[in-house]
């Protein structure tokens, strides 16, 4: 059954979303106009459909919000914040679908009084995700513009079978923390034919332990045809003190921006208390990538000192590069990286290497063509010596 809401208010949205749940579900369309909203909790076998001309204004103050409990989770609290904007915990069969727009009105919750294009400082508030969804299945995330979140805009937690596509995720390039889609612990989860343009990282795979005695696996995330543009990082793989992040693919993608196109950094500063590190990367494929970047097209590595569980078995294929930095892979003496491969790699380096290897295991090059050809010009000096050589 479809539930229309005519209202301009969040409290409408939740009202056609409780009396659909009530009837066992159904489809909630709103019409076309803006809806200022706090928190709106969706439900299983809820279809939320945002048409083209609809908009869901997210309130500019974060006491707006309620905070999302769960005792499963209510140890993590990324970025000192439980607030969200549309969040969903337990549920199946839910969707955001439509043309329209959800926008988290971000940059009203900083001070935005500092020179064009610095990032605006951290405000000691909470700031609002925009979705969180915590143990759900079958979600369907289609067609739908996400607008300035003043946090992650989506954080999908230990949820399966997701399918996104054809969304466009737009963050201020100034706004810290407005991370695209952070998919966190989930499995089968399929994201396709969208584009990001983030201040924060774009797509992020994690595997946050909510407590030391249940693993958590990240693994089966598909990820292809997609335009990535962020000031940070287009793909960021994990954190020291994570779990097990496997059997991911990445394909057909194309980043600009001034960020590294491709990060899996560990350093001290991510650690949480009391690990020395954890995480495991392993069996994740790269293909048909196509890169222009201020930094890094590929940055893979650990802080000496810190000891992961490993990271193995990475395929990157047929990339087109074009970057201030070098591909960089740098391990350390405790976390060795091994069986990597390179293949069909072309492009320019703008500086005098193409590629930093330390600490790697079974590094495989092939058709690997990448030109680094630039750098400081050292005038000619001769030397007094006393060789032979010189005499002639």
């Amino acid at each position: 059954m479809e539930y229309f809401v005519t209202e301009k208010s969040g409290l409408a949205i939740q009202k056609a979303v409780d009396q659909a749940a009530a009837a066992g579900g159904g489809k909630v369309t709103l019409e076309p106009g803006i809806y200022p909203s706090g928190t709106i909790k969706l439900k299983s076998n809820i279809e939320l459909h945002i048409p083209a001309g609809s908009v869901i204004l997210g309130h500019p103050k974060s006491e707006q919000y309620e905070d999302f409990r769960h005792p499963a989770l209510d140890s993590v609290t990324p970025e000192n914040s439980r607030k969200c904007l549309i969040s969903c915990a337990d549920c199946e069969n839910v969707s955001i679908t439509g043309q329209g727009e959800i926008n988290g009105q971000g940059c009203l919750f900083f001070d935005q009084n500092v020179p064009p294009g610095v990032p605006f400082a951290k405000p000691s508030w909470p700031r609002p995700r925009m979705i969180q969804f915590f143990r759900c299945r079958n979600l369907v995330f289609e067609g739908v513009s996400f607008i300035d979140s003043p946090n992650w805009t989506f954080w999908l937690s230990d949820c399966t079978d997701v399918r996104i596509s054809r969304i466009r995720i737009n963050g201020c390039k100034q706004i810290c923390n407005n991370d695209g889609i952070d998919i966190d612990g989930c499995r089968r989860v399929l994201i396709s034919d969208s584009v990001f343009s983030t201040g924060d990282d774009c797509l992020i795979l994690r595997a946050i332990r909510k407590d030391i005695e249940t693993p958590v696996i990240c693994e089966q995330i598909t990820v292809t045809n997609c335009v990535l543009d962020s000031r940070c990082q287009g793909i960021r793989l994990g954190c020291p003190s994570d779990d097990t992040i496997r059997n991911c693919s990445f394909s057909s993608i194309v980043f600009r921006g001034s960020g590294s196109g491709i990060h899996s950094e560990s350093p001290f500063r991510y650690l949480r208390k009391n690990c020395t590190g954890y995480m495991k990367i392993s069996d994740i494929s790269f293909e048909n990538f196509d890169i222009v970047t201020d930094r890094y097209p590929i940055r893979i590595g650990c802080d000496a000192g810190i000891q992961l569980r490993g990271i193995e078995r990475l395929h990157f294929r047929n990339f087109r590069i074009r970057s201030k930095y070098p591909i960089s892979l740098e391990g350390s003496s405790r976390t060795i990286l091994k069986d990597i491969v390179l293949s069909g790699i072309s492009g320019e380096v703008d500086g005098d290497s193409a590629i930093t290897a330390k600490y790697v295991q079974n590094l495989k090059l092939n058709e690997f063509e990448l030109t680094a050809k630039n750098g400081p010009d050292v005038p000619f000096r001769r030397v007094e010596s006393d060789s032979w050589e010189t005499k002639f």
